[in-house]
């Protein structure tokens, strides 16, 4: 038996209502840009919209001018998605409640995560949307997947409920002293003020 190695998401399909309400919401809201669309392949009576979630991969919604909202809230049974996250850099999270009460959306306010902060909300068909700013920059040459995995053990390892900035910091220390050499003989940290 082998595995099936995934690269990554290749896309994301959501059900939603018309058209424009999707392009309103998708583009609109999230800025994402709408790419291109099509009738959707296995349903006639279904379109089938491309938006660029800002990595050039692709969010995609099936549309029908029929439906409408039928739920205050996705559900959350097993198996069904609680919600769906996208990253925002620093500047645009700082202004993410004022341009959602701008439009009358509620939200969770900011929740500090320790490795992100996030902020939730509802898009109008009730899917759980959450937008996510990573408080830490990986050093260069790796990723954010491999700073939460070396903050994860130095967590495990010193018996913390969750991962703090302080694991993150010790973390990107570390990945640089694997990945980059140096002249030092000695690199452990030293004070030159004494």
């Amino acid at each position: 038996m082998e595995k099936i190695q995934s690269l990554g998401v290749h896309h994301i399909t959501l059900t939603g209502a018309g058209r424009q309400a999707s392009i309103d919401f998708w583009e609109g809201v999230l800025g994402m840009p709408f790419v291109f669309e099509q009738p959707n392949l296995d349903d006639p009576d279904e379109g089938h919209l491309y938006f660029d979630p800002g990595d050039g991969r692709l969010i995609t919604i099936f549309t029908n001018e029929t439906r409408t909202r039928i739920h205050r809230r996705t559900p959350m049974d097993p198996g069904c998605v609680h919600h769906i996250a996208f990253e925002v850099d620093r500047a645009m999270f700082d202004q993410i409640i004022e341009r959602l009460e701008a439009r009358g959306i509620g939200h969770s306010g900011v929740k500090d995560r320790g490795f992100m902060d996030s902020i939730y909300f509802k898009d109008p068909l009730g899917l759980l949307i959450e937008l996510a700013c990573y408080t830490f920059i990986p050093p260069r040459g790796s990723s954010h997947a491999e700073v939460m995995m070396q903050a994860h053990k130095l967590r495990v390892e010193r018996g913390d409920k969750a991962i703090a900035r302080k694991h993150l910091a010790d973390a990107s220390v570390m990945i640089v002293e694997r990945s980059q050499q140096s002249l030092s003989a000695d690199r452990s940290p030293s004070n030159p003020y004494e």
